[in-house]
């Protein structure tokens, strides 16, 4: 299972680049939470979280980005950009990559924009 996991971010790790942002940094992890994916795309600089199931039951990868996940996130966003100040003045935008193992190839759906830190 942590293998397929690793696999589903390195999808969406080169699925980031091949639209032209930049990877910063992989599995940033902080007591409060964990962003698996940080990269900047332009001006933005886009949080991801990549989520893989492969089924619908429970509302399928994207509903299990709960509020209480989405807290983590930010809290852990937060605490990266008090390290990181140039990366503070930047907007932030919070995405979640949904992974479907489809064999020969893996599928990916974006949702942008899918919460916001407030």
């Amino acid at each position: 299972r942590i293998g397929l996991g690793r696999a589903a971010e390195d999808r969406v790790a080169a699925d980031l680049e091949e639209r032209g942002a930049t990877l910063l940094l992989r599995n940033y992890r902080r007591r409060c939470g964990e962003l698996d994916l940080v990269a900047r795309d332009g001006r933005t600089l886009v949080i991801v979280e990549v989520r893989m199931r492969s089924g619908a039951q429970f509302g399928g990868a994207a509903a299990s980005v709960d509020r209480a996940k989405q807290r983590r996130i930010v809290l852990a966003a937060r605490q990266l950009l008090q390290q990181r100040r140039d990366l503070a003045a930047l907007p932030v935008r919070f995405d979640v990559a949904v992974v479907t193992p489809d064999p020969p190839s893996w599928r990916i759906e974006w949702i942008r924009h899918a919460f916001e830190a407030g």
